[in-house]
């Protein structure tokens, strides 16, 4: 009879147990439900504070039509003397916004979508190189601003805008060089580069002939975003990727719950990148012609050389745009320059755009 009940309490005893896992499962079933929900709301909803803020300093979106390109850039108000920006590899106008605003007040800004990005089209066959793209955009700055600009050009576009320099110095009254990759993108120097993995995946993207690059990107670089991020974040990212596209067919990735301004608006401008121009890095013939050396010794106008953080890995690859050697290299072959060291990463205008303004006007207008 005490084993009877014995056995009648313990059954109790599991149903209870049973009944408590079963309410505990519950309850966080509703937890993830609602997490999911708010998750998917932020992206659905929520919108990059500087569309409004750029929109309200009176920039006006604009496509014209250069030689074979369909180019596409942003115009701000007439305040002042012209201002063309060109944006880092990968990225787009966009990625200018934290200092749009501000640069109205003074100039007349030209912010471009240079071939290989953001709206800007070209026709099939056309060539990523330095010296197609520079000669496009020489004539952008002839046909439609019509009078010498200062420049500035982060990373790539800091190439460009040393291309103009050297082989239209009519048009470039001064150029700002934000961190640009001067002596490390040249072949075969780009191997020794942590650019570089993502100039292979460009590669490869090209050849399998994948339609989707930004997807395609995060998948070839998840074993570098899972170390450098954490794991399971490539996964994560394409699905956040993928909900965002639902809500807002047509447009740029924007993903909100990204924080870092420097990656969210990354991502924006994968989702607009045409791989062949990481593709022409990775094989050297972006830089066909387009000696750096030889084109900064040929620049007179005045240049102000900016060099963001950089550092050396233990196998030699380099983490930056240029080490201190080339920065140095770069100023001995400058005819009219100076140099600024600034603790910040590799896209200052993102990382610290205070910063990044005082140093352009100051050497532009002298502020």
């Amino acid at each position: 009879m005490v084993e009877k009940h014995n056995v009648e309490k313990s059954r109790t005893k599991s149903r209870a147990t049973l009944r408590l896992m079963g309410a505990v499962i519950g309850v966080f079933a509703v937890m993830l439900v609602g997490v999911v929900l708010m998750v998917r709301h932020k992206i659905d909803t929520e919108v990059d504070p500087f569309h409004a803020k750029v929109a309200a300093a009176g920039y006006v979106a604009k496509t014209i039509q250069v030689n074979r390109v369909s180019l596409r850039y942003v115009e701000g108000p007439d305040n002042g003397p012209p201002l063309v920006l060109l944006h880092a590899q990968h990225l787009d106008w966009f990625s200018y916004s934290r200092v749009l605003p501000e640069l109205a007040k003074s100039f007349h800004v030209f912010d471009i979508d240079y071939p290989g990005h953001g709206d800007t089209t070209t026709p099939a066959g056309y060539p990523m190189t330095a010296k197609q793209i520079g000669s496009d955009l020489g004539d952008f700055i002839m046909q439609q601003i019509g009078e010498p600009v200062f420049i500035t050009g982060n990373s790539s576009g800091g190439l460009l805008a040393t291309w103009l320099a050297a082989n239209r110095p009519e048009l470039v009254k001064a150029a700002l060089l934000e961190d640009p990759p001067l002596f490390s993108s040249e072949y075969p120097r780009i191997k020794q580069t942590i650019a570089d993995k993502s100039f292979a995946a460009s590669q490869k993207a090209v050849q399998e002939r994948d339609g989707d690059f930004l997807l395609y990107w995060i998948h070839a670089m998840a074993p570098f975003i899972e170390k450098n991020v954490g794991p399971g974040t490539p996964f994560l990212l394409t699905q956040a990727i993928k909900a965002y596209r639902r809500a807002h067919p047509g447009q740029p990735a924007e993903i909100g719950l990204i924080h870092n301004d420097t990656v969210r608006l990354l991502l924006r401008g994968l989702d607009r990148y045409d791989p062949r121009f990481g593709m022409a890095f990775h094989d050297g013939s972006w830089n066909r012609g387009f000696s750096h050396a030889a084109a900064l010794a040929k620049i007179s106008s005045p240049i102000l050389l900016m060099q963001a953080n950089t550092s050396t890995l233990p196998d030699g690859t380099l983490d930056g745009a240029m080490s201190a050697a080339d920065a140095a290299r770069a100023m001995s072959l400058l005819a009219n320059a100076q140099f600024v060291k600034v603790d910040a990463t590799h896209v200052v205008n993102l990382d610290q755009p205070d910063q990044f303004t005082r140093i352009l006007e100051n050497f532009f207008l002298g502020k």
